[in-house]
């Protein structure tokens, strides 16, 4: 039996796994191409990888309509396991489209979500990359609304980047969740938007835990460009390593000792990468001491952290 730790994400009442996986490599060819290292799995392997995740306890399942065939993949490799995960997808809505053309635009990409997952109902809708001038206008969240209040959707969230889109989408009352980018070197939402989110009982769910490679060993590749977060990986490394961790774990670990976050996202096509990291999810918090010298490692150019 897993191990792996459920959380209750924000106000919904909705209970996810502490981990969730993220299916974009399963729908499209995703990042960089080494020997085929990063080319989606045929659709065998992507089944087996999604019914290995709910086996192992990673029941909270993350998933677009951005994302190639990832929806469609799912439904037909764990539809007939719907009462076993929690599903969550977003809904991207083009700038130009506003007012009653955005609510119809995200209308009929919810009920395309929802034929395609082969399911009556959506856990979790985000809005894709949702800015502060669309959370702001509100059409686009009026219509995750309507479809929260038709039965089709359970719970709206806000997928957002930098600072000042979670902290709208907080502020509007709304959503649910929200989903953001921070990591032990991006700490920059620990000051203001995971306290607020965690006043408001708004769930987060954290993406970019490994910073894009950059807190793998793969820090060590990083071009001159980038020479100060290499150092600040360098140091978060040899910080993880007194302690006994290796510097993926000690990321994960991390992330999910603040009581604000509900779930770390991880994005493989990989089993064995996901047994490893739910292996780490279900491991004591770590050593207060380690994480107030994590925390001490600080970058003089913040624009590094976007790699």
């Amino acid at each position: 039996m897993s191990t792996l730790p459920k959380r209750t994400l924000g106000r919904t009442g909705i209970h996810v796994s502490s981990i969730a996986l993220g299916t974009v490599e399963l729908g499209l060819d995703y990042g960089i191409a080494g020997a085929g290292d990063h080319r989606r799995p045929d659709e065998a392997a992507a089944s087996k990888l999604l019914n290995h995740a709910l086996d192992i306890g990673v029941t909270f399942i993350d998933t677009a309509r951005m994302y190639g065939e990832a929806e469609a993949i799912i439904g037909r490799a764990i539809g007939h396991r719907r009462g076993e995960y929690v599903i969550a997808s977003k809904v991207s809505t083009p700038a130009t489209l506003r007012g009653a053309e955005a609510r119809e635009h995200v209308r009929r990409e919810i009920d395309k979500s929802l034929a395609a997952l082969g399911t009556d109902r959506i856990d979790l809708m985000y809005s894709h990359t949702a800015t502060v001038d669309e959370i702001g206008r509100g059409d686009v969240y009026a219509a995750l609304d309507e479809a929260r209040q038709a039965g089709k959707v359970r719970a709206v969230g806000a997928s957002t980047y930098g600072e000042a889109a979670p902290a709208a989408a907080i502020a509007h009352g709304g959503y649910d969740c929200i989903q953001v980018a921070c990591n032990l070197l991006d700490r920059a939402l620990e000051a203001t938007v995971l306290p607020a989110a965690q006043a408001a009982n708004v769930g987060v769910v954290a993406r970019s835990v490994l910073l894009k490679g950059a807190l793998t060993h793969r820090y060590a590749h990083l071009p001159e460009v980038l020479a100060d977060l290499r150092a600040a990986s360098a140091k978060a490394q040899a910080l993880a390593a007194a302690a006994g961790l290796s510097l993926p774990e000690a990321a994960y670990r991390y992330v999910l000792a603040h009581p604000a976050i509900s779930s770390a996202l991880v994005g493989t096509a990989r089993a064995d990468e996901l047994t490893e990291t739910v292996g780490w999810a279900g491991a004591a918090p770590l050593p207060a001491d380690l994480l107030a010298a994590l925390r001490q490692i600080t970058l003089a150019d913040p624009r590094q952290l976007s790699p």
